[in-house]
């Protein structure tokens, strides 16, 4: 009975999320889509514009973030969650400030004024947060269908297949967030530097290096494995993959870069980031499917 509030906490800002991440959806695949229509440049209209711009995504994931924190918090216990959020999001924000001043490990990109208030002038706030809670979702997939043991070998395997899970994600984020002048490549010549290089930094999808889909993972897994040095795979399989909660997390958040891929006539983007995305969700839902099939199977022996 104690934790209760924490799981209202929860399950209120997830609604919140999923709303606001609905209309943006939505938004972006209509009226926010060029050429804007004339009731959106009256000076009153532009300033809500203005004001959703500043302030949408940010609230977005912030109730994102609540949500996760709020959860993990009634399933593990407050310390291992505040744990688990300080050291990911410090560990997100030093891979993305990284990344925007050195291009390592994702690649040269940089972020618009779209995302809102950015640490240290690089990294909007709201992009570390949001590692943190697709983390959550993503381990919290891996813990319905990979053998849960803690021993080292099974936490890396974890962490991978966790990066994994969590870069399937950017497969119609990136071209999405691209095209809405959220973030923007600036990959110069690269004639002089190693095939290699030449390799993952030439942009072939959609404007995007294979560098970014790399870093991501590189980044995913460092994170991950974090995160699963303080919650073993044992406690994910155990108190928090059972439950839905991080499947739903993790399928709204690809709704609107998915709507904006299948709206702006990038359907390749569309279509494989569905499929990336649909396939961990449903080997996690198979879960569900076995162990109602369980009892049946052991009443007819």
């Amino acid at each position: 009975m104690q934790d209760a509030p924490l799981l209202r906490l929860a399950k209120s800002s997830f609604a919140a999320h999923a709303f606001f991440t609905c209309f943006s959806a939505f938004a972006f695949a209509t009226f926010l889509a060029p050429p804007y229509p004339d009731w959106l440049q009256t000076p009153s209209n532009q300033r809500v514009m203005v004001l959703g711009y500043t302030y949408g995504g940010a609230t977005t994931v912030t109730l994102g973030a609540i949500a996760g924190i709020a959860f993990l918090w009634h399933v593990i216990g407050a310390r291992r969650a505040l744990t688990v959020f300080v050291l990911a999001l410090t560990l997100a924000f030093m891979s993305e400030y990284l990344g925007t001043t050195t291009d390592y490990p994702f690649g040269a990109y940089e972020y618009t004024s779209q995302l809102g208030y950015k640490i240290l002038g690089r990294v909007p706030f709201n992009i570390p947060t949001s590692w943190f809670y697709m983390l959550v979702a993503s381990l919290a997939i891996c813990g319905r269908f990979l053998p849960a043991k803690d021993d080292n070998t099974s936490r890396w395997w974890w962490a991978f297949v966790g990066g994994l899970v969590l870069t399937a994600w950017d497969v119609s984020m990136d071209p999405a967030m691209v095209k809405t002048n959220h973030w923007y490549w600036q990959v110069g010549d690269l004639s002089q530097r190693s095939p290699f290089i030449q390799f993952i930094g030439t942009p072939f999808f959609f404007g995007m290096p294979l560098s970014n889909w790399l870093g991501w993972l590189l980044t995913g897994i460092l994170v991950a494995r974090v995160m699963l040095a303080i919650i073993p795979p044992s406690d994910w399989a155990r108190a928090i993959s059972p439950h839905r909660f991080p499947l739903a997390l993790y399928a709204v958040n690809g709704v609107l870069p998915i709507a904006i891929c299948f709206a702006q006539d990038m359907v390749l983007a569309g279509v494989l980031g569905t499929l990336a995305m649909a396939i961990p969700l449903a080997a996690a839902l198979r879960r569900d499917g076995a162990q109602a099939r369980a009892p049946q199977q052991l009443h007819a022996h």
